[in-house]
């Protein structure tokens, strides 16, 4: 049996943030309080992320592997087969990784309760190690998740977990023939957006609620992608009546 490595995810507190670019805490509170706010909450919520990760860390078996990687440096990490993935941060930090990983279980840590929503960071710090353990072990309940890819004609692949935005970068109108099994339409829109299940519950959720309230969204492991046009701009020349499906 390989022995598993654990790799703890993070990403930099907004206090580390703001140290990076004020140079220090004073100047950092300065700045906050110069528009009404207050350092000691962020600082606050720095040390409680960092107390998690500690736990998290210290939840891994001795005798297995370990490494920690921040979010800015995922796209140059190299997972193994047998990685075992503890995320301590945001849902959007899992969605943010779920591009590196091909596979490996994923173990999301919300440091904040209450803060976050929570769909992708359930667990809680004390968990960690008997969550750890009965990955290892197999006997761990898994929730596979189904993600979308989008590819384009000059060779251009991208793969996400919760959405694909189709558009202008600026999101300035963009112009395209759109084919939904016999509706066909050409149209000026901000873009298309294509989610998964587990985008349903986020940007998906927002604008299905505007677009196609009476549309069932699936579920995270669903096949399934609602798509949803925004801001579909009816012209002589383009047509606005293909806004989902």
């Amino acid at each position: 049996m390989v022995t598993p490595r654990v790799v703890l995810v993070h990403r930099r507190s907004e206090y580390d943030e703001l140290l990076a670019r004020h140079g220090t805490r004073g100047q950092a509170s300065f700045f906050l309080t110069s528009r009404g706010q207050s350092l000691d909450a962020v600082e606050g919520r720095h040390r409680h992320t960092e107390q998690v990760l500690d736990v998290a860390a210290r939840s891994i078996p001795t005798d297995w592997q370990r490494a920690q990687v921040e979010r800015a440096d995922l796209g140059q990490f190299i997972f193994r087969p047998e990685d075992i993935v503890v995320v301590v941060g945001q849902d959007g930090l899992v969605a943010n990784l779920a591009k590196y990983v091909n596979g490996q279980p994923i173990i999301g840590v919300d440091p904040l309760p209450g803060t976050n929503a929570g769909v992708l960071v359930p667990h809680q710090g004390s968990n960690v190690s008997r969550l750890l353990r009965s990955v290892a072990d197999g006997s761990a309940t898994l929730v596979r998740r189904t993600m979308v890819a989008a590819s384009s004609d000059d060779g251009q692949f991208i793969e996400a977990l919760n959405e694909v935005f189709i558009g202008q970068p600026s999101h300035q109108s963009a112009r395209y023939e759109i084919r939904s099994g016999n509706r066909v339409e050409r149209q000026s829109s901000s873009g298309i957006i294509v989610c998964t299940g587990t985008g349903a519950t986020g940007w998906g959720r927002s604008i299905q609620q505007i677009q196609a309230p009476e549309m069932l969204m699936p579920a995270a492991d669903d096949p399934g992608l609602p798509w949803f046009v925004r801001e579909p701009w009816p012209s002589p020349s383009t047509g606005a009546t293909v806004r989902s499906g």
